[in-house]
């Protein structure tokens, strides 16, 4: 292959050749200018070109970069020079022609090779890629891709100097490629060069800002990187100077290296080696003696992988977990390395199941020490965590510590999108079936546990997939609503009424999906909210609110239940009192209810006197409320005497306000304007008022947010 383009007149030499296609580019557009003037100078300095190249003695200079040059001598052209000025661009733009077409074959050749260099990349080649590369550039020096693409192999190889040439030639070709200084960054990391890695990284997020997360990985890894070596280079120092405990760490792990001994003596060893890691230089001795290889020996590796372990096992299994969590708390590199180790990832999930309580308690705190982080739960969503949310949820069961250490980690998972997408694998097979019966067995489970992991789900239902599978599941609907039933549990309980309050907030999130299971539930879904309704903790009364918010539109039959069940004057009362939220489920249920039924228009004039609360309403900050607020409103003036009731009131003047108003939402202005065109269709005497406020005008130029019928 071609020898790198290392040298300075090499690079200069390239640059010109740049700067004089740019010329002869802008020479060409000026000569086919419409604009004389632009033709005129664009004639002068070709002529001045031809003169200065016709009095040159010497042989004309060619680039060393390989690309073809635009033939501008006068000796090219003797007879288009005679011709005139008409020759000479004829015998330009043939050039031209000739110059793009060899491009074209040239670029040809190294799209070719180049797709050679990705296979033998693919297949783990990079000198054959290499290779492949390089003859491309020999095809076309300028292409960017042929040099990001050789900097990867070179990163491969380790050959990092000439990726970072690499890099710097392609950014010559392309100054916005990102790839480039990503590349770049990588090489200076693995060079210790830690400015130069952040500073590519910068520059890379400057292109594009919407790569803040590579970034910030990006940025990340050379932090720990150089953490990593200042924290080796003091370890160093302390081992130079006869730290004790460096000497006893070493002293350990050559003992557990060795072959042959009962499993008691591993197991000594390993606890004894436990309490000696205390600190991150221990940590980093730890380390740098091969800590983690510990599992090459054949009797420790045994006992930790057994499926069925004895008691002498059992034992060996927690020292060990007890080992890696005094290596690996506040340490990322430890924590990096030990899930590098494939055993142990592998082994994590069948440790949570195994059914042991020690180990299970050892392996959920080892797993806590990953969780509680950004850069450790990174490190274990490297990792296939499909099986870990049933896993998980089933420390339910559990009476002790376990089942609060799970949720935990749970906690910190269920906000991670990665997690989520692994976690459809397993959801409707085992997550569900899990749930449902934890659900239904409500009364003999961990009733706190049971609500942060019911709790947890309504997380994951951000995961639109996952909120599917959920909101299409029959059992366990059925499940939540029997939950939600007097008598299935002590209903006084503080775990109890946790329970119910995250099946409420479980609901919300659910409903938000469109399900035909879900309106199957409706009715009894609404008769039990309704009934929750005179629940003594307001946070579950604002949820069941909520939930007939949303579950009330899609069922006629549900919405005629809960206005005979008085859902009316209870809406009224929490409007009254409420805070903004309980106000704005409460105020949608009334739209719902007004829209489709009679009776509860009936109720809302009944209990409502002269529209007190509606008309509070349509003076709120939040246009949510405002816009259902008008819209009850303009239901019940299809009822007689409404419209009548409201005359010597602001209700025009407020009405005005918002339909000429400029919310974001247009439903404001549309529900508003419906409201003031009934009121004065039922009350002429509104009429006056409306006048007198120049309403006329301002109804008609908010007309246009209503759809014509």
């Amino acid at each position: 292959p071609p020898a790198m383009l290392h040298d300075e007149d090499t690079e200069a030499d390239f640059q010109r050749f740049l700067r004089r296609v740019d010329d002869v580019t802008n020479l060409l557009q000026g000569l086919n200018s419409p604009d004389s003037a632009v033709r005129e100078k664009a004639i002068s300095e070709t002529e001045k070109i031809l003169r200065e190249q016709g009095a040159s003695k010497e042989e004309e200079s060619r680039t060393t970069v390989n690309r073809t040059l635009i033939n501008t001598s006068v000796r090219a052209f003797p007879s288009e020079i005679k011709a005139g000025l008409n020759g000479f661009l004829a015998a330009l733009e043939k050039d031209a022609k000739e110059r793009a077409q060899r491009r074209r074959r040239n670029e040809q050749l190294a799209n070719a090779l180049k797709e050679q260099g990705n296979e033998a990349f693919r297949a783990g080649d990079f000198g054959l890629a290499i290779r492949r590369y390089s003859e491309g550039l020999e095809k076309l020096r300028d292409k960017q891709e042929l040099y990001t693409n050789r900097a990867q192999a070179y990163l491969k190889l380790h050959e990092y100097e000439k990726a970072i040439s690499d890099c710097e030639w392609a950014l010559k070709c392309n100054k916005n490629c990102l790839k480039a200084y990503f590349l770049m960054g990588k090489a200076h990391l693995a060079l210790q060069h830690f400015s130069e890695s952040r500073q590519c990284y910068e520059k890379m997020l400057q292109l594009d800002p919407q790569k803040e997360n590579l970034f910030k990985d990006c940025v990340s890894e050379a932090d720990l990187e150089e953490k990593r070596l200042k924290a080796e280079e003091r370890a160093e120092r302390e081992v130079q100077a006869g730290n004790v405990a460096a000497l006893s760490i070493q002293e350990l792990l050559q003992r557990l290296s060795s072959t042959g001994q009962d499993i008691l003596y591993y197991t000594g060893g390993i606890r004894l080696l436990a309490g000696v890691v205390n600190n991150c230089t221990e940590q980093t001795f730890f380390r740098t003696n091969n800590g983690f290889s510990i599992l090459r020996n054949e009797t420790v590796r045994g006992a930790f992988c057994a499926e069925n372990k004895s008691p002498a096992e059992v034992e060996l299994c927690v020292s060990l977990l007890l080992l890696w969590r005094a290596a690996c708390a506040g340490n990322e590199e430890n924590q990096r390395l030990l899930l590098a180790q494939p055993e142990v990832s592998a082994q994590l999930p069948e440790l949570l199941s195994s059914g042991t309580a020690q180990i299970q308690r050892e392996t959920l705190a080892l797993i806590s020490l990953y969780s509680e982080h950004e850069s450790g739960r990174r490190l274990l969503l490297r990792q296939d965590l499909s099986r870990w949310l049933q896993i998980l949820m089933a420390f339910v069961k559990c009476t002790d510590a376990r089942a609060d250490s799970a949720m935990n980690i749970l906690s910190d998972l269920t906000g991670e999108k990665r997690f989520q997408t692994q976690c459809r694998a397993t959801f409707s097979t085992g997550v569900l079936p899990l749930v449902t019966q934890l659900l239904v067995c409500a009364g003999q489970v961990q009733q706190a546990a049971l609500a942060r992991g019911l709790a947890l789900l309504g997380t994951l239902c951000a995961d639109v997939e996952l909120r599917a599978q959920l909101a299409g599941s029959r059992e366990c609907c059925r499940a939540c609503l029997q939950l939600l039933q007097d008598g299935c549990c002590d209903a006084s309980s503080p775990g109890y009424q946790q329970c119910v309050f995250a099946v409420l907030g479980l609901m919300m999130n659910l409903l938000l999906e469109p399900s035909g299971t879900l309106q199957d539930f409706a009715v009894p879904i609404s008769g039990r909210c309704l009934a929750l309704l005179s629940h003594q903790d307001g946070r579950i009364v604002t949820r069941a609110i909520g939930v007939l918010s949303r579950v009330l539109p899609a069922s006629p039959a549900a919405v005629e239940e809960v206005v005979k069940g008085g859902v009316v004057k209870k809406m009224l009362k929490f409007l009254k009192a409420g805070g903004q939220l309980t106000a704005s489920y409460a105020i949608k249920t009334l739209a719902i209810c007004t829209k489709s039924s009679r009776r509860a228009q009936e109720e809302l004039l009944k209990w409502d006197k002269r529209f007190q609360v509606l008309l509070k309403l349509l003076e709120a900050g939040d246009e949510l409320i405002v816009g259902n607020a008008a819209f009850c409103l303009s239901q019940c003036l299809l009822l007689p005497g409404a419209a009548s009731s409201l005359l010597g009131s602001s209700v025009v003047q407020l009405l005005l306000r918002q339909a000429g108003g400029d919310a974001q939402r247009t439903s404001v202005q549309q529900n508003s304007a419906i409201a003031l065109g009934r009121l004065c269709v039922a009350e002429p005497r509104h009429i006056h008022q409306l006048r007198k406020l120049n309403g006329l005008a301002i109804l008609n130029s908010s007309m246009k947010y209503v759809p014509s019928s």
